[in-house]
């Protein structure tokens, strides 16, 4: 389950229309029952994702445990990050949280296809 888990982030990567190149470390617990993902992607406009991603696979069920994908511009000015770190309790979504360059807000836990997809939405909006 946690080998398919991060094929379908590398396929989702591979086949995204934005990504120029991405490295993307994957370290896998001994028993291949964790992962642990994280690296770069350079997107078109020369802005990059960073991703991080622990995973735990339970049965024939893949939990993501922890994640914060930070999104920079060129410059490496943050334009968002989405984590789920334990410091927005007063969020209602809590632990789960978006930081913008000015607030944080609430959200859910988004897929790697979200945040490309909020990316594109992004580089087409300017």
């Amino acid at each position: 389950m946690i080998q398919r888990f991060v094929e379908n982030i590398e396929k989702t990567i591979a086949s995204s229309s934005i990504v120029l190149s991405s490295d993307v470390q994957k370290y896998f617990g001994p028993a291949l029952e964790t992962v642990y993902l994280k690296g770069r992607l350079l997107i078109i406009d020369s802005s990059i994702l960073e991703i991080a991603i622990f995973a735990t696979e339970s049965g024939k069920t893949v939990s993501i445990e922890k994640y914060r994908l930070h999104y920079m511009n060129s410059t490496g000015q943050m334009l968002f990050r989405y984590d789920n770190a334990h410091h927005h309790p007063e969020i209602d979504s809590y632990p789960h949280h978006k930081h913008t360059s000015d607030r944080i807000l609430p959200s859910s836990m988004p897929t790697l296809k979200d945040i490309l997809n909020e990316i594109s939405a992004i580089i087409i909006g300017r």
